[in-house]
């Protein structure tokens, strides 16, 4: 393998790797003839109607961090798509659980060999999920930076599927090969073979749902892959490592994009000395989203992917952190026993009609611990989009509901509450639920800006430019050649 000290990829072989496919026939191989079934699958269900173009992407040759991406236009079809491992410590050990201490493990255990698994299909399967959920959005891209950055996103998620399609085959023989190929037979809102989780069969209509996508969901799966970072499974961790470095740009994405929206709100708004944000149908006629409108989608996204993160309380949480194979956001720089054997952790539930807290065993309150960091890492977003507002002068302040608000998994899922956390009747919530998700009028509405705006350094009247370009290109920069068919 042609792999320097600065962490290199081998790009030799049909697929760019670090991991020494030359010296690994079988699983090269196998990945070879995996390879073709993913190219049908991008061309019929990645990016509609610019596969022929060429897109100014990064593409990662590298995992040393000071210079692992290098930039050019690329048709995405041609994209080398690569296997890329952050590099080993062969001192890493097991930090948590009934494992620790241990070193870390660079083959499958046999009685965890189930539970890898699962955990592995799962990731994998959010991948090209969200690229089928969004390979319409190109058709209405306000600028060739937002296209370029769709693409971007796209075209990673579509690395980050070979990155466990990887692990399949290399560590779970027949079983695994199986699940790789049912990765690409599933759909994304398919009601026969739906994807997995309910949050990646939801469609994404427009760049505002993109948006806040990229923002919300993406952040769960940051939270998601910071776990599985802490594995035992060394291979499964140094994997989710190296994704991290790339997922940072998607949630850049999403929060940008909001802000950015926030921003021409706020600016147009201004011109027209529109001071009461609620003013909606003036705000409307402006031509951009009105802020009430982003608070609601802001609302949908939020509890769409705190469902993401199961159960609050969970025996199979703690029995992923117990056999060391997913542990907590953070896991090294926590100050206890990593054991969790007698710790308790607070936990949000509905308890005889009420929401309250209850002290639970710190083990089966593992997803909610990793609930609550992305809560707060969420929040962190927020107050930088409300900077925004406070910034132009306007009265109005963005918030993430309660975690009871809009819940269809864990302990709110059979009632009925607030944003602001109170519980409400059947009626109440039937009478309320457009003022705080998005109706059908305010898809229209966000829909009827959806107009393509592809000149160079233009921009869609309803989102403002970025401050700074990608790879420090000038306004103007042509991010996609469009092919004219």
């Amino acid at each position: 393998m042609t792999t320097n000290a600065q962490g290199a990829v081998d790009y030799s072989t049909k697929i760019p790797n670090n991991v020494g496919l030359n010296d690994d026939q079988r699983v090269l191989k196998a990945l070879e003839q995996w390879h073709p079934g993913y190219i049908d699958w991008w061309m019929t269900m990645g990016p509609e109607g610019f596969q022929t173009s060429d897109v100014y992407l990064r593409t990662a040759i590298s995992i040393d961090p000071k210079g692992w991406a290098k930039f050019d236009y690329v048709k995405m079809p041609e994209y080398r798509w690569g296997i890329l491992l952050a590099p080993q410590d062969e001192s890493r050990m097991v930090n948590f659980g009934a494992h620790k201490g241990e070193k870390a493990w660079q083959e499958v255990p046999g009685e965890y060999r189930a539970m890898l698994r699962r955990l592995v299909v799962i990731q994998g399967d959010t991948e090209p999920a969200s690229v089928e959920q969004q390979r319409h959005l190109g058709k209405t891209a306000p600028s060739l930076y937002d296209m370029r950055n769709l693409f971007q996103v796209n075209v990673e998620e579509g690395r980050h599927l070979w990155a466990m399609v990887y692990l399949l085959h290399k560590y779970f023989g027949r079983d695994g090969r199986e699940e790789a190929d049912g990765l690409l037979q599933r759909r994304s809102g398919d009601l026969d073979k739906p994807r997995m989780l309910g949050a990646f069969n939801e469609a994404t209509p427009d760049w505002l749902s993109f948006f806040m996508f990229t923002f919300f969901t993406d952040r769960d799966g940051k939270m998601q892959l910071e776990s599985l970072a802490q594995s035992g499974f060394d291979p499964l961790s140094r994997t989710c490592r190296f994704m991290l470095t790339e997922e940072a740009h998607h949630m850049f994405v999403g929060e940008t994009g909001v802000g950015r929206t926030i921003e021409r709100t706020c600016e147009a708004m201004k011109a027209a000395g529109i001071e009461d944000p609620y003013d909606i149908n003036r705000v409307r006629a402006l031509g951009v989203v009105d802020l009430p409108t982003l608070q609601k989608k802001a609302n949908l996204h939020f509890s769409l992917s705190l469902d993401l993160f199961g159960s609050e309380v969970s025996t199979n949480a703690a029995n992923f952190y117990n056999s060391g194979l997913k542990g907590r956001f953070n896991e090294t720089r926590l100050d206890d026993d990593h054991l969790l054997t007698s710790a308790t952790y607070p936990v949000l539930k509905f308890v005889d009609g009420a929401i309250r807290m209850v002290d639970e065993p710190a083990l089966t309150a593992i997803n909610m611990r990793l609930r609550d960091d992305y809560v707060k890492d969420c929040q962190g977003g927020v107050s930088r989009w409300n900077r925004i507002i406070e910034k132009a002068g306007i009265k109005f302040q963005l918030t993430l509901p309660s975690v009871a608000f809009n819940r269809a998994i864990g302990e709110f899922r059979n009632i009925h509450a607030s944003p602001e956390g109170q519980l409400l009747s059947d009626g109440e919530w039937a009478a309320r639920k457009d003022e705080w998700l998005p109706s059908k009028d305010d898809g229209a509405f966000i829909e009827s800006l959806m107009k393509p705006c592809w000149d160079r350094g233009k921009y869609a009247g309803w989102i403002s430019p970025p401050k700074v370009g990608i790879d420090s290109k000038p306004g103007d920069f042509e991010y996609v050649k469009i092919a004219v068919s």
